[in-house]
């Protein structure tokens, strides 16, 4: 199995939630935790940290962590992974790009989005999970998907998708089948350093979704569907009901 390359972009300058990177998870910041579940998978050969930012780097540094700083211009975590490809140099054909604010990724999430990039011909994957409740086929901050019989993604948005037309919201679940998106992303090397050239998109502005640059502009996204839950920490209070929801699952000293 290709072993793969796994970067954390961290931005200090976050409206919601200023320096979430270094806010504290039982005794360690948030960016040690990310760092430390990419640490568990045996595919992934070396972890860098990408940030703007001098307070993360020393953070990372404390920990024992890998950093390359990045532009203050980056617009998203992609920019950064590219631009950490331009400064360094190393032989994996794959890279994945993990959040910065998922402190609580399953390391056998990262392991199955290698798994999916295996082949050469997959350009760009992500991962995706089954909606089980109503509210978040309707909730504008849980970005949906809907995706070919190949496994390829058609769409992605921040409405309902598909549309049930038959049916009222309330029983939609029943209707159709609809999924989540997993904001983790793994691209072939040469893959990324095209879609970052890439010019936004109208797609992109609509939606707010940078993954649409690259469907509209005719890049394939394979995504491979997960068991596992994913919570990406936006505010504070997303930490304290992250935290209590995964404490026992990961036995956070």
């Amino acid at each position: 199995m290709k072993k793969a390359l796994a970067i954390v972009p961290a931005r200090f300058a976050s409206t919601r939630f200023p320096g979430k990177p270094l806010v504290k998870i039982r005794g360690k910041t948030m960016i040690e935790r990310v760092v430390e579940q990419a640490a568990k998978c045996p595919s992934v050969s070396e972890i860098i940290v990408a940030t703007d930012h001098l307070e993360i780097q020393s953070a990372v540094h404390a920990f024992g962590g890998k950093v390359v700083m990045t532009s203050e211009n980056c617009q998203s975590g992609t920019d950064r992974c590219a631009e950490v490809m331009l400064k360094t140099s190393f032989e994996n054909e794959i890279i994945v790009n993990i959040q910065g604010d998922e402190p609580f990724i399953h390391p056998e999430q990262i392991e199955q989005l290698i798994g999916l990039m295996q082949s050469a011909t997959v350009q760009i994957g992500t991962l995706a999970k089954k909606i089980t409740d109503s509210e978040s086929i309707f909730n504008p901050n849980v970005v949906k998907l809907v995706r070919s019989l190949s496994g390829k993604a058609l769409y992605f948005s921040r409405n309902p998708i598909p549309f049930v037309r038959a049916a009222e919201g309330k029983d939609w679940l029943r209707s159709a089948a609809f999924f989540k998106h997993i904001g983790m992303y793994a691209y072939q090397k040469s893959v990324l350093t095209e879609i970052a050239k890439l010019p936004q998109g109208s797609l992109e502005m609509a939606e707010s979704l940078e993954q649409l640059r690259w469907l509209e502009a005719g890049y394939d996204i394979y995504v491979s569907e997960t068991e596992l839950e994913s919570i990406g920490i936006d505010t504070p209070e997303d930490l304290s009901k992250a935290e209590e929801m995964f404490r026992k699952s990961f036995g956070f000293e």
